[in-house]
């Protein structure tokens, strides 16, 4: 495994006797009519995506088989925990791994659900990564991705969509829990303001590998989002749903990760997409640096990297940016900082000795005299600098840090160094040539708020459940032909007796009944009663008739 240990913590144990027969059931369920349905309505690639990741209709699929598969393309995939950070996900993209929840999504959300699931992330993200060009793409933008600045608005969003997706798949959950989460996900969402960097290029994601759709003429879904819903795998197509071809004007368009997307953006081709990530990538800041890139990290409030032309690189956040003239001539960070070069961190220049934060000039120097000890410098800018020289810092010949103590920094009539701080490290550069998200050398700067780690709480079952589990188990051993088919009438019986609302057990009754010979009394009881129950549940009826049409094709 070629992750670093910070991304290592997010990955869990894919625990198969976690999955109930109901969960295997479902998965059954889902994968049967997206196969149907993305037949002729998916990309070509995903088909074959699937044959090549190993994902079959039966049974919940094992990670560690779909990574052995991925590893044909240079990727693995690994089990994790619902939600993980954005910054994180990415991260792990940029290395070539996909993060898979382990989670299934319950039986009240099979048609859609926010929070992501093994169907999201394995049958949705996994097999078009078979598609050469479009996982050049999903590279690419991993690695862009990962450079952007995330601000803290764009935080407690993630956060707030993080909770209101988890309580909506706890099986506990009351309604009054799922309204404060929704309140709190509104309120925030209601606030944001400019739209981050992370922001932007998360949507291109989302209307890109999540919900995009490629052909113009004949468009197909490619998005793993449209790939994992059989809700929304239909809807997309339908003329209800606005097609826009796509371009760069995507960004403009928000989503809301709990509703079903009013429009979505269709490419002609992948290589389109490479080129639009490429022409957006040159207006982000660390590629521009400069006062673009400072202000935007002043804007974030979150912890990121400024570097110098000469390599050195400062991570923290960055509280204040004096100017004059347009020009950024003194950073002041927020602490805890780091120094770094070529993203390692300088020795002893961690957050122990920059605990309180850092302050440096950035500019040309004008003078610099030494006399008895006391050095003098003179920025163009008007700062200055009094202290006694006591290391310096080399790097290819040159200084890069010097440190000085009884050190005092001025500007006009600023304090912006006192030598009752302590000693005063003194970084030389003279432009910001780049500004991006997150540490310079994460592993030694450790954790930081968007790092933040949570588990899908373990799912708790009564009795009851445990008993409807029993039925569903016993149908599963009789289409896996493990037992006789024999009682197939007694568990029709208690199902109607004891669970009556219950219809994926009996849609798979009625499918075991069809290929029975000769055809059971009950089958067209069972067929009348699934038909009245998707005209009593609007929402899966329509996956309930054409799960009942899935079986009549498959056996008649």
């Amino acid at each position: 495994m070629k992750l670093p240990p910070h991304l290592k913590k997010y990955i869990v144990s894919q625990e198969s006797t976690n999955y109930t027969p109901i969960d295997h059931a479902s998965w059954r369920f889902i994968l049967r009519q997206l196969k149907s349905y993305l037949s002729q309505h998916a990309h070509e690639s995903y088909k074959q995506g699937l044959e090549i990741t190993g994902i079959t209709i039966d049974e919940i699929p094992s990670i560690e088989n779909i990574s052995k598969k991925l590893q044909k393309f240079g990727w693995q995939a690994v089990p994790v925990s619902g939600f993980i950070p954005p910054s994180a996900f990415l991260e792990m993209q940029a290395h070539k791994i996909l993060p898979i929840a382990s989670d299934m999504r319950s039986l009240d959300h099979l048609t859609y659900t926010p929070a992501p699931d093994i169907v999201h992330e394995a049958a949705g993200h996994a097999p078009m990564l078979a598609n050469p060009q479009f996982r050049s793409y999903l590279e690419e933008y991993a690695l862009v991705a990962k450079k952007a600045i995330i601000s803290k608005k764009d935080l407690e969003l993630y956060t707030a969509i993080r909770d209101l997706s988890d309580i909506k798949e706890h099986p506990n959950a009351t309604a009054q829990e799922v309204q404060i989460c929704q309140k709190k996900l509104d309120t925030v969402a209601t606030n944001m303001g400019e739209p981050s960097e992370a922001a932007l290029l998360a949507r291109m994601g989302w209307w890109t590998t999540e919900y995009g759709l490629i052909g113009h003429d004949d468009p197909h879904i490619y998005g793993a989002g449209l790939l994992s819903s059989i809700g929304e795998s239909q809807s997309a197509l339908s003329p209800k749903t606005q097609k826009i071809p796509m371009s760069i004007d995507c960004i403009k368009y928000s989503y809301d990760i709990t509703e079903p997307q009013p429009q979505l953006f269709v490419t002609p081709n992948f290589e389109l997409l490479s080129q639009i990530l490429q022409n957006f990538s040159e207006q982000m800041s660390y590629k521009k640096g400069g006062v673009f890139g400072l202000k935007k990290a002043q804007e974030a409030k979150t912890v990121n990297t400024v570097e110098f032309e000469t390599g050195l690189q400062i991570s923290g956040i960055l509280e204040h940016i004096e100017m004059k003239d347009q020009n950024a001539i003194y950073l002041k960070f927020q602490g805890p900082c780091q120094l770094a070069l070529g993203e390692k961190e300088i020795p002893n220049h961690g957050k122990l000795r920059h605990q309180e934060g850092f302050g440096c000039p950035v500019g040309k120097i004008k003078s610099k005299v030494t006399q008895e000890k006391i050095t003098l410098i003179e920025w163009v800018s008007g700062i200055n600098l009094q202290g006694e020289l006591i290391y310096s810092y080399q790097h290819r010949g040159a200084p890069l840090i010097q440190t000085f103590k009884n050190c005092k920094v001025i500007y006009q009539d600023q304090i912006l160094f006192d030598p009752s701080w302590g000693e005063y490290d003194l970084v030389l550069g003279t432009q910001v040539s780049s500004v991006y998200g997150g540490a310079a050398d994460f592993e030694t700067y450790g954790e930081f708020e968007d790092f933040s780690k949570k588990l899908v709480p373990k799912k708790e079952y009564t009795g009851k459940q445990k008993e409807l589990f029993q039925l569903y188990q016993e149908v599963r051993d009789i289409r896996q032909k493990r037992i006789s088919n024999s009682n197939l009438e007694n568990i029709l019986e208690k199902l109607n007796q004891k669970f009556p609302q219950d219809w994926l057990l009996k849609l798979e009754l009625y499918e075991l009944g069809l290929q029975s010979h000769p055809a059971p009394k009950w089958l067209e009881n069972i067929s009348s009663d699934l038909k009245n129950k998707a005209r009593e549940n609007p929402q899966v009826g329509p996956f309930i008739l054409e799960g009942l049409k899935i079986a009549k094709n498959l056996f008649i």
